[in-house]
């Protein structure tokens, strides 16, 4: 079973095609079999979910003046120059020197190769997608800016250059909701964690994501609008239990079967919850609050676990501990649709050569291996409160990590690691967790990995996503550490 996307994906991705203008009169038909060419890149591109801008052919300096404040007026997240033949750098070096999104040169040819026995000039244009790339690159360069990436290879039928595509159409997605992001931010952070400190223009320095000051008691009022024994909660509880399962306790004292009134509760705070989100137009939360003992917000705001997975599995990445970095991280995973759980390492499996990778809550539930489990909790370690706790290990395979750190300059880095989730038993804690497996071993890895100076949590995923990640970072402009 699977949470259904609340949050649509989406970016606008802007498209024109490069040519040479003196090649029409001397090949008639050339521009025409061209622009067929850049149609089918687009059919492959609108594919992705994403608003497609077409700027038309470019083949000239002129033409590339008159496009520039086309594009920039577009409000891009992404732009694709189709490489269609050779075309002079002059179409490209006023609009590369503007721009402050990525830049992807995509040369698809239609032939494998040359029909070399009916080989002709009219036939190579057709097929000279590559012939003006390292023109435009190192014109890039002069120009101030990295190098565009590169798609190379076959119109059609070429499964890498379409994961490509589709890939860097995933990258636009993460850039397009990053900086238009209302990330709540409620509560405090916990006194002693000193690496949960964030600094909201920071964020939008960054990101370009906006920091919404939240308070604890707004959830009251919506809390006491919430009737028990309403349409909302019951259809809240019916959801609740037809997706976890509610085993007996197994080893943990502190665990028991799940009762009705931390059901209720759970479901309760869920509906508040989703009612705050659309009230204060969110797209994610950080929170951390304990409120005075025995009250009802002390109620509410320990019972965000399972409303929480519910939503950061809909596409509103919800993040304990006051973990705006963390919360990023997540938003990130989400838009590449490879899950993004809120994790830390916990024990070290010597055995087995892995670590427990997990956290108490918020998850990412699509990436479950197998029904998660809801366990009442009579306490949550470390913290006020009790009830509802999530459960449940990583689907097996590769997985990766995010961790969104700051550096002594104030700047924020990304640590990155790829991994293997491994089959294997979980302690039955009411906590999520999985077996981490990770080259060349247990010991080495968890030694490199804090040495990279990250914050204790991190965002998992599942995949290999290492590279597009790097892609994210190179495109915020944001340092990045791959720990291999």
């Amino acid at each position: 079973m699977n949470i259904a996307r609340r949050k649509p994906l989406t970016a606008r991705v802007g498209i024109f095609g490069v040519g040479l203008d003196t090649y029409w009169e001397q090949f008639p038909g050339l521009l025409d079999d061209l622009l067929a060419k850049k149609e089918i890149l687009k059919r492959k591109l609108s594919a992705h979910s994403v608003e497609l801008f077409d700027f038309g052919m470019v083949d000239n300096a002129e033409r590339a003046a008159a496009a520039l404040p086309q594009i920039e007026a577009a409000d891009l997240d992404l732009l694709f120059v189709d490489m269609l033949t050779y075309a002079t750098s002059a179409t490209f070096g006023m609009i590369v020197r503007r721009m402050q999104i990525p830049v992807v040169l995509v040369a698809l040819q239609p032939l494998p190769a040359m029909d070399y026995e009916h080989a002709s000039t009219y036939m190579q244009l057709c097929n000279d997608d590559f012939c003006s790339v390292p023109e435009f690159t190192g014109v890039a360069v002069r120009m101030g800016k990295k190098a565009p990436a590169v798609v190379l290879g076959q119109l059609e039928g070429d499964a890498v250059a379409d994961a490509e595509l589709a890939e860097w159409c995933r990258v636009a997605h993460v850039l397009h909701d990053l900086r238009r992001a209302r990330l709540g931010h409620m509560g405090h952070v916990l006194e002693a964690m000193l690496d949960m400190q964030t600094d909201p223009a920071a964020v939008t320095a960054a990101f370009g994501a906006h920091v919404v000051q939240c308070e604890a008691d707004q959830l009251l009022p919506i809390y006491r609008e919430v009737d028990p024994a309403g349409a909302e909660v019951t259809e809240m509880k019916r959801r609740i239990l037809s997706f976890f399962d509610t085993p007996d306790p197994v080893s943990d004292p502190l665990t028991e079967k799940l009762t009705e009134a931390d059901l209720e509760t759970a479901a309760v705070v869920a509906v508040t919850l989703e009612r705050y989100i659309a009230l204060k137009h969110l797209d994610g939360l950080a929170y951390y609050y304990e409120a005075e003992p025995g009250s009802l917000l002390r109620r509410i705001v320990t019972n965000f676990i399972v409303g929480n997975s519910l939503l950061t599995a809909a596409g509103f990445p919800m993040c304990g501990e006051f973990d705006i970095k963390t919360c990023i991280a997540m938003l990130i995973f989400d838009r590449l649709e490879i899950g993004g759980s809120f994790a830390e390492f916990h024990p070290v499996d010597f055995a087995r050569d892995t670590v427990l990778v997990g956290h108490d809550g918020p998850h990412h539930l699509n990436i479950a291996n197998g029904r998660p489990v809801i366990r009442s909790l009579k306490k949550y370690h470390g913290k006020p409160g009790s009830g509802a706790g999530v459960e449940f290990n990583i689907r097996t395979g590769p997985i990766t990590m995010l961790s969104v750190s700051l550096n002594a300059e104030g700047k924020f880095k990304f640590v990155v690691a790829e991994g293997e989730s491994m089959e294997g038993p979980i302690p039955p804690t009411g906590n999520t967790n999985t077996h981490g497996k990770f080259k060349p071993d247990v010991r080495t890895f968890l030694k490199r990995w804090a040495a990279a100076g990250p914050t204790h949590h991190f965002a998992l995923g599942i995949g290999h996503h290492a590279e597009t990640v790097r892609k994210v970072a190179d495109a915020l402009g944001i340092e990045i550490e791959v720990i291999c």
